[in-house]
Formats: C-alpha cells, structure tokens, sequence
C-alpha cells in the first residue's frame, strides 16, 4: 500500500475501472512480477483458507460456505463465484503478525563468552488479495495497536509497510456475520490500494475496479481493464447494500463499552462460564487478538540458545499467572476478561472497539458460544436490572 504511512489517494467515482476474470489472473501476475509473495483465498482441506498462489486457477471459483455456532461447511455454488464465502478459519494477522518467531539467537565461542544476534530475517512483501472488509478494519486495528503507541513492533511494521492490499466487497454475508453492527463493512473502508466488487449477472462475470493508492493506480494500468460503465457501477453497488441487509447476526443497538462496564457483575457470565470450555480458539481466529508470551530454547550442548515470541490467549491459565497464582482462574473470569476487552476496554486502550464483526469466534468456538447472543443477554439482564422495583427507569 498501502501500509503504515504509505500516502493513500482516494478514488473520485471516476477513476474506477472493470476487469474480467483475465484482469484477476493478470493481476496475480504483475504483483508476483513485482517481488511480492501472493496470498489469497484457495480450497483445502475443506476449508477456504489463505494461502501463497501463483496462478488464478488456485483460487475458490464456484465455492461457498455455510456457517453457523460452531459450523463450518464448504458448499458448491452454481454461480463460479470467486470471493462469495464469509471469513474462513484465518486471518491476515498470520502473515503480518506470525504465531511465533523467532526473537534472538545466542552462541557460546571458543573463549567461552555469550554473542546474542537479534534476528534480522527480512521482511515478506506481502500482496494480500481478497481482504475482506472487516479484515480491512482488523489490520488498521493491529497497527494502531502495534505501531501507533510508543513502542512500535518493527518485524510488524516492516512487513505492513511492504504489504500491497486488494481489497474485495462482501457480497454474500454468512449466518455468524455481523460487521453492520460494528461498522466495517459490508463495504470497503479506506486502507485499500486496490478495491474489488464481483458481479455476476447477464452482462457476465467481472469485477468493478477502485484505486486506493498510488501504487494501486500503477498495477491497475498493466491490467487488462475499460473503464466502469453505468451498469456495472450500478449492480456492484446493489450487492454491496443487499449484503448490508442479510447479515446474519447483530449487536445490540447500545454503547457496547457500556454495556459492558455496567455488567461486570451480571449472572449472564455463569451461563456462559458453565459453556466455556477455555480452550482459546476465539483468540485464535480473531484477526485483531494481539496478546503473545516468550519461550527461551536450548540446544543438547548448551552453547546455543533462541528467543521466540508466539501467540497467547487470556484463556490461557498462565496468562495472568503470578508468585500467588493466576489472577483469573476460573472459566468465568477468562471469558468475561476476553468479551470485556474486545468489546470494552479496547476503546481505552486504542480508541476502537476491538472487534470487527467477523464472526470467526461464533463459528470456530467448539461449543457454539456466540459473542453476539452473549451481548444481547447482557443487555436484557441489565434492562430487566433497571426495572426492579424501586429501581424505576435510568
């Protein structure tokens, strides 16, 4: 980009463009051309999951999901649609915030003295194809939480500084969607450098065209394009605000950071607490979780040793773990830490909520536990709270 300071130009309405499934394969193309390792959606192990490709053929043609409370199915499409299934089990924070690496190497010489070399592996250039709105939203959020404060993580900002994004608008939401409740998407926000809406109807299949940055404008001029006509501009928009109108869950229409101040103390979280099975999957699949620990290793000699960083959850017992014990050991204290951070305290901390609507830690929780039906219970418990009697309406 289109990454961390990277200078963005906003698209006037009349500089979008059109491309075919040619322009999509070309566009793998150049940006392979250009140095950058492509990631994009493809089918495997029965999942659309991201991963390096080289070619258009790699991508989930014809491929949907179905999505419930701990669901997860593939399903064929009659359509050949490319980018009409929901979020799959990743994120791009697993490229651009890997689950482990490795910090730094010491070797014991000859003399018996101790050199430690920070690792220095250089940085991925990344093009990202087929980000989805909400993920959009969700890498803002890790570079305000990893490069905006006053400690930068600089293998993050390297690799976000070097990452070309392509965006693509959510035209088929799933059953556990809900980022018009959080405000990302359907549409694409800024943060793009190029922006893609598919359409599939009689005039055929293609892709309407936004630029995002300089960079995006430069790729788009090698592509095989015509500029946006009525129709298309038209039918790209349509899907985009049906998408908006089928999401499959919501929020409540409250101040979330609220909510959840006003429920610490709520009954709600036993119910769920009873539920939980505090295995950390949420904060897995969560493109925005950021949490990690350090693990020091050695080899059989002794004379080397590494520092890695990898991911942690705060359903990990350990995480809060200190001379005394855990601060929260029980399954109620996780889970209400978690929801309350993500949809609460996230906003002190980095002024946004933490969440984007996603839904991935509806579908991937081995137990169905949704966070939005949790937020409703929440808000009933307080509302039922404030018309007790003598209590009247606040």
């Amino acid at each position: 980009m289109g990454g961390v300071g990277r200078l963005a130009v906003a698209d006037d309405g009349g500089t979008a463009a059109v491309i075919g499934k040619d322009g999509l394969d070309a566009l793998i193309t150049v940006l392979a051309g250009r140095g950058r390792t492509v990631v994009g959606p493809t089918v495997r192990d029965g999942a659309i999951v991201l991963s390096e490709i080289s070619d258009g053929a790699e991508l989930p043609y014809g491929w949907g999901v179905e999505l419930e409370a701990g669901v997860y199915r593939l399903r064929a499409r009659e359509d050949g649609a490319v980018f009409a299934h929901s979020a799959g089990p990743q994120s791009w924070k697993t490229f651009l915030h890997p689950p482990r690496e490795r910090q730094w190497t010491a070797d014991r010489g000859a003399d018996g003295e101790l050199v430690v070399t920070e690792d220095r592996t250089s940085s991925s250039s990344y093009a990202f194809l087929g980000v989805r709105p909400c993920d959009l939203r969700a890498i803002a959020i890790q570079d305000r939480v990893l490069t905006g404060g006053r400690y930068s993580d600089p293998a993050y900002r390297g690799r976000r500084e070097r990452a070309f994004l392509v965006a693509a608008e959510c035209t088929e939401p799933g059953a556990t969607c809900f980022c018009v409740s959080m405000g990302t998407g359907p549409a694409v926000g800024p943060g793009y450098d190029l922006a893609l809406t598919e359409v599939l109807d009689s005039d055929g299949h293609r892709f309407l065209v936004r630029i995002g940055s300089e960079e995006g404008a430069s790729v788009l001029a090698e592509l095989p394009h015509h500029p946006a006509d009525a129709a298309t501009r038209t039918a790209a928009s349509e899907r985009v605000a049906d998408a908006a109108d089928r999401m499959g869950r919501s929020m409540p229409l409250v101040d979330l950071q609220v909510l959840m101040r006003e429920t610490l103390t709520a009954e709600r979280w036993d119910d769920v607490a009873a539920r939980c099975l505090t295995c950390g999957n949420c904060t897995m699949v969560c493109p925005t979780c950021f949490c990690t620990t350090t693990e020091d290793v050695t080899d059989l000699t002794g004379d080397h040793a590494e520092r890695w960083r990898r991911w942690e959850s705060c359903f990990d017992l350990d995480f809060t773990h200190l001379q005394a014990g855990p601060v929260r050991n029980s399954s109620r204290s996780r889970y209400r830490q978690w929801a309350t951070h993500k949809l609460g305290t996230w906003y002190d901390q980095f002024d946004s909520s933490g969440c984007v609507g996603c839904g991935r830690c509806i579908v991937w929780c081995p137990v169905g536990i949704d966070i939005t039906e949790e937020a409703h219970a929440l808000n009933l418990e307080r509302e039922a709270a404030r018309q007790e009697p003598g209590e009247g309406p606040q």
